[in-house]
């Protein structure tokens, strides 16, 4: 051992045995809470031990000879194992509070108490003289670096396995032991690779310590009576399992650099590096091995709890792998692997009945061949799964078949390479599909408890399927929806066409000579035309009139269906304003306009009165008035039904114009209101955005006319 300044020494442990006397005396200070707890009288006792081991250790400076050094050493041991009953206290309260199993391995007291037995019997054995230093020194340091692993694999299960609302008391102490237990670690890992204790590391092993004091008097503050309750889980436990089978394969390997250095010769150093470099990379891969890992789960499920499985961590991994698809088509792989997960199995398939299918064929797979197969519902496969909703063990079947009465496999699942297990997917009293596994990675046995998470996981899973099916059939649905919809409006275009055409073709015979008429009837024809081609392009593209929006005056729009109208005999009186422009699509616009206007013709067809329109120009926006004295609607009517599809007060009605005409004005950022009385008639005003036009053209093509 190197020879550190011995006044280093001094004030490093004089500060720790000074930090733990004030820690002493804060929990004494309780009072009687320490006395009632069992954990709370063994943090007393440690940290009385620990004031006994700093005040040797500072002693060892002044005073020579081998005795101070030696009980300084076995305080150090018996500080360490109050520690580790302090530890172990605090992992043995179920989360419950009650009286019930314990929440540690019953391998890890054991462990602790021989490694303090064995530590205290070296000690002695150095003291009495039977055992020489130099033939134990390594034996010694050894001993010191499982001590400090121990610790540490304690401290990380507590941390892991205390409740949520604990934790928070439980930090400072976990993280004040951590760096306690890190740092013996290091001095003795350091120790065994060099042979030589570090000297300058040894004499700051005292501050180490007082600066971790605070840490335990506020951990102490959180908790005075220390009886958190502690859980542990099935993942805590593996990964805690893990750290010590680690732990243990490295002071293993540490050991075997030693000897290999030690007998080596001139190669011994070229030996040990070539052997930590083989141990890293053996470890790495024993870590990462879906094989080790499996059978350590199995070995934790087995000797560490009643029941294999932690059913709340199972159900939220399924959940999320289930939620985890980043499309429709990866859902039936998602629980393929949330299934295999569960049982270890590397591989499997989904066999599905998807909407409009009878049978039941592949639609997903992992890590297996694609398979033509096609299974009938009343195949005996299928009626066994779909009456008993069994997982089948088609290694259980192969040795006792009469297990699963009536029930033959197929001659396709038999020649799967490595088929396990057949899982249904049941909803409610429907089968969706099935599930093969391949065989797990290490043995499992299927007992009631696998068969029955199992079960539950395909119900969740097939519930999963089923709404997927269901989401991707209410898309078509609405697909066609759309596509009804959009040709309901254009039937109602085109039978307003139809409309036009009949009344022009009623008045022909009669006014077949008159320029006038046949002027009007040109144009009629044209513009009809033109109205039935963007009506094609619509229900091509499913698309609104191609082309931007532009200036649209509305006095022409109003202008051109008067005309129209007198065309028919009947007379539509106008009190426009000129050059009131919005934006939108003329043909639209038009469409609008020619709705509010017919609607007004209709309402007054039998009576004689009066139809008219206004448009006037006021701030930003453009005003445009329909109005008539007609048979007018019910207020019930015009807040409940009058702007919904296919809800309408004509006999031959199809009840979309006022729907579409609300959908668009809105698109424009305007407004329509209606204002209607029973026998007395109906005011429609639309309030659009103003669009100032310089040059505004002719919006409707042709002549303007």
């Amino acid at each position: 051992m190197s020879s550190p300044d011995t006044s280093l020494i001094s004030w490093s442990f004089a500060l720790a045995a000074l930090g733990y006397v004030l820690l002493a005396g804060y929990l004494v200070s309780f009072g009687s809470s320490w006395r009632a707890s069992l954990r709370a009288r063994r943090i007393v006792i440690a940290a009385g031990l620990s004031v006994l081991w700093a005040c040797l250790s500072w002693l060892t400076v002044w005073t020579p000879g081998p005795l101070p050094v030696i009980a300084a050493s076995v305080l150090d041991v018996c500080r360490y194992g109050m520690w580790y009953a302090f530890l172990l206290a605090l992992l043995s309260l179920p989360a419950d509070g009650s009286a019930g199993k314990a929440a540690v391995a019953p391998w890890l007291p054991n462990l602790c108490w021989l490694l303090v037995g064995s530590g205290i019997v070296l000690q002695l054995g150095l003291l009495t003289g039977w055992i020489k230093p130099d033939e134990w020194q390594s034996g010694l340091v050894f001993l010191g670096l499982a001590e400090a692993v121990v610790g540490l694999i304690l401290v990380e299960q507590l941390f892991r396995t205390v409740s949520e609302d604990s934790r928070w008391n439980i930090k400072p102490l976990c993280l004040a032991l951590l760096f306690q237990f890190g740092f013996d670690l290091y001095l003795f890992a350091d120790a065994l690779m060099f042979n030589h204790v570090d000297g300058d590391a040894l004499a700051v092993r005292g501050f180490v310590h007082a600066a971790t004091v605070p840490l335990l008097m506020l951990s102490t503050e959180r908790s005075k009576d220390w009886t958190s309750k502690i859980r542990i889980s099935q993942k805590a436990a593996f990964h805690s399992v893990t750290l010590f089978a680690s732990g243990i394969y490295l002071l293993f390997m540490a050991s075997v650099g030693y000897y290999v250095r030690y007998f080596g010769g001139e190669w011994g150093r070229a030996l040990q590096l070539a052997l930590v470099v083989a141990a890293m990379l053996g470890l790495g891969i024993l870590l990462v091995s879906g094989s080790i890992r499996a059978k350590v789960k199995v070995l934790v499920g087995k000797h560490f709890f009643h029941y294999r499985y932690d059913y709340r961590e199972e159900w939220l991994r399924f959940t999320q792998t289930l939620n985890a698809q980043d499309s429709p088509q990866s859902m039936g792989e998602q629980v393929i692997r949330g299934l295999a997960n569960m049982v270890e199995s590397p591989a499997g398939s989904l066999w599905l009945r998807e909407a409009g299918q009878v049978s039941y064929c592949q639609t997903a797979r992992w890590n297996l061949p694609s398979n033509p197969a096609i299974e009938q519902p009343d195949s005996p496969l299928c009626k066994f799964l779909l009456d008993s909703g069994w997982i089948i063990n088609l290694e259980e079947y192969r040795c006792f078949p009469g297990r699963y009465s009536g029930l033959e496999i197929p001659a396709w699942i038999s020649a799967l390479p490595n088929a396990w297990l057949i899982v249904p997917l049941m909803v409610g009293h429907d089968m969706q599909g099935f599930v093969i596994l391949a065989s797990s990675r290490t043995p499992i046995n299927v007992n009631w408890e696998v068969n029955d998470l199992l079960r539950t996981a395909g119900c969740q899973a097939a519930s999963f399927l089923a709404k997927m099916q269901a989401t991707e059939a209410l898309l078509e649905v609405r697909k066609f929806d759309a596509f009804n919809k959009m040709s309901a409006f254009v039937v109602h275009d085109l039978k307003n066409i139809v409309t036009q055409l009949s009344l022009m073709v009623k008045n022909a015979k009669r006014l077949q000579h008159n320029p006038e008429f046949q002027a009007d009837m040109l144009m009629t024809v044209e513009n009809s035309l033109e109205r039935m081609k963007q009506l094609m392009m619509q229900l091509r593209e499913g698309a609104a009139p191609s082309g931007g929006a532009v200036g649209v005056d509305l006095g022409a729009i109003a202008q051109e269906w008067a005309r129209s109208a007198e065309s028919r005999g009947r007379t539509v009186r106008l009190d426009l304003q000129p050059e009131v422009f919005t934006r939108g699509h003329a043909e639209r616009l038009k469409r609008v306009v020619g709705h509010l206007i017919q609607n007004a013709l209709d309402a007054t067809e039998h009576h004689g009165h009066d139809v008219w329109v206004k448009s006037h120009r006021f701030g930003s926006h453009a005003s445009l008035q329909v109005g008539d004295n007609g048979v007018g609607m019910s207020d019930e009517f015009v807040q409940t039904r009058l702007f919904k599809p296919f809800q309408t007060t004509k006999v031959a009605g199809m009840g979309i114009g006022a729907y579409e005409s609300l959908q668009y004005i809105q698109e424009l950022g305007g407004k329509m209101t209606v204002e209607s009385k029973e026998g007395e008639g109906t005011l429609v005003t639309l309030l659009l955005p103003v669009m100032d036009v310089v040059q505004p053209g002719n919006i409707l093509g042709g002549d303007g006319a």
